[in-house]
C-alpha cells in the first residue's frame, strides 16, 4: 500500500483483509478465525506502510471493522516480522477492545434495568458487528416511551439528547449516559426513517434469542430481522453501505441460518422485499469480487433484485447507493405497498420523507449539518 493512499485504496485493502482468504476448512467469514497459514494471507493482500496505518485505522473504525481487520493485519505483520508496524496495530487493537469492553458493561446494565422495570428490550444492529462495535448502542422496545425515559433518568442519570424532526417521526430517543462515550439510541415501537414500519415490529421481541458475549448476556434479533433492519438502515435511510454491513451479512448468509420464506413474507408485507433482495445481491457480488464466489442466495432473491454491486460506488468512506433512480424507486415501492395494505398512518409518515430530505439538504448547505432534521 503506497504512502498517503487514497481512501478508496484503503477501503479496498480492508476488503481484501476481510473477504479474501485462503482455502480452509473454516467458515468463510468466521470472525474468530483468520487462517491456518498467516503466511498465505500475507501473499494475498497488499502490504501497508507506516504512513498509511493511521488513515487505515480511521477508515476501519468508521466502517466498524477495526478489530476484525487489524486482527488479520496483526497476523500478516507477525508472519513478516515487521515489529514497527506490528506495535501500532497491537496498540490500536488493545485500545479498541478496551472501548468495547467498557461499552458492553454499560449496555448489559441498561438492558437489565429496562427489562426489570417492565420494558422488554432487545439490542439491534450494535452487536451484529461483533467482535467489533458501532459508535452508538441501539435498542428496540415496545414499552411506553415515558417509562423508558423514566428508567434511563432514574437508573443512569441519563440526559435526553435534542430530538430532530426525524427522531420524533421515528419515535426514537437518544440518551447521553454519564461515563459512557457512546450514545444510547432507543427505538420505541416503530422502525424506519419516519417510523413507518410496524408490520414486522410486532413479532421482533418474540423472535429474539439470548447470546453471551464476554460473559455478559444480551437479547438479540433473529437472523431474518437483522437483515430487514440492516436493509432499512442502508437502502432506505442512509443510502450507503459500510464494510461491516457486507462482512456481517455475508457471515450470516454463509451460515445458512436464514429462513428465506419468512424473510420474503415479512419483506413483502412491509414493502421492503425489493430492497432486501437488492441489498443481498450487492453484498453477494461485492464479496465475490474478493473471494471469487458470492454468498448463497436462492432464486427468490436473485430474481427480485433490482441492481447489484456494479451500481454502487465508493465515495466519502462508504459504498454509496445511487438515489436517482434506484433509491427513489425502492421508496416508491415501499409507499405503494403501505397504501395498498391500508396502512394510512404509516403511509402518511413515509410521504413526509422527501420533504425531510429536502430540508436536510438545505440545512446541510446553510449550516454544514443536518442534525436538526435527521
Amino acid at each position: 500500500m503506497a504512502s498517503g493512499a487514497e481512501p478508496q485504496t484503503n477501503f479496498q485493502f480492508l476488503s481484501e483483509l476481510l473477504l479474501t482468504h485462503p482455502k480452509s476448512s473454516h467458515t468463510a467469514l468466521d470472525s474468530n478465525i483468520v487462517s491456518d497459514r498467516p503466511d498465505q494471507v500475507a501473499k494475498v493482500v497488499s502490504f501497508p506502510t507506516a504512513q498509511s496505518l493511521e488513515p487505515l485505522k480511521s477508515l476501519a473504525a468508521t466502517n466498524h471493522v477495526i478489530v476484525r481487520a487489524f486482527e488479520r493485519l496483526q497476523q500478516i505483520l507477525q508472519a513478516n516480522g515487521d515489529l514497527h508496524l506490528l506495535e501500532f496495530v497491537t496498540v490500536s487493537l488493545e485500545e479498541e477492545r478496551l472501548r468495547i469492553k467498557h461499552a458492553l458493561s454499560f449496555l448489559e446494565r441498561i438492558c437489565s434495568a429496562l427489562q426489570q422495570n417492565g420494558c422488554a428490550v432487545t439490542v439491534i444492529k450494535s452487536l451484529d458487528h461483533w467482535p467489533d462495535l458501532g459508535s452508538d448502542l441501539d435498542l428496540y422496545t415496545d414499552a411506553d416511551a415515558a417509562r423508558v425515559v423514566q428508567v434511563m433518568y432514574s437508573q443512569f442519570g441519563a440526559k435526553l439528547a435534542e430530538r430532530s424532526w426525524g427522531d420524533r417521526l421515528a419515535n426514537k430517543w437518544n440518551f447521553v449516559v454519564p461515563g459512557l462515550p457512546e450514545m444510547i439510541e432507543i427505538h420505541v415501537g416503530r422502525l424506519g426513517q419516519t417510523g413507518e414500519q410496524t408490520a414486522f415490529t410486532h413479532s421482533l421481541l418474540h423472535r429474539t434469542r439470548v447470546v453471551t458475549i464476554e460473559g455478559l448476556s444480551f437479547r438479540v434479533l433473529a437472523p431474518e430481522d437483522r437483515i430487514i433492519i440492516s436493509t432499512l438502515q442502508r437502502m432506505y435511510r442512509h443510502f450507503y453501505i459500510r464494510l461491516c454491513d457486507v462482512v456481517d451479512n455475508a457471515r450470516l448468509l454463509d451460515s445458512r441460518e436464514i429462513d428465506f420464506d419468512y424473510l420474503h413474507s415479512m419483506g413483502d408485507t412491509s414493502g421492503l422485499w425489493e430492497g432486501i433482495a437488492t441489498y443481498l445481491m450487492i453484498i453477494s457480488e461485492y464479496v465475490g469480487t474478493y473471494r471469487g464466489y458470492g454468498v448463497p442466495l436462492p432464486s427468490l432473491v436473485t430474481e427480485s433484485a433490482k441492481f447489484g454491486a456494479r451500481s454502487v460506488r465508493f465515495r466519502k468512506d462508504f459504498l454509496r447507493v445511487p438515489i436517482m433512480p434506484h433509491s427513489v424507486n425502492l421508496y416508491a415501492g415501499e409507499l405503494r405497498t403501505l397504501l395498498l395494505r391500508g396502512q394510512l398512518r404509516n403511509s402518511l409518515r413515509l410521504s413526509l420523507l422527501p420533504g425531510l430530505a429536502t430540508a436536510a439538504a438545505l440545512e446541510m448547505k446553510i449550516t454544514g449539518s443536518d442534525k436538526g432534521i435527521w
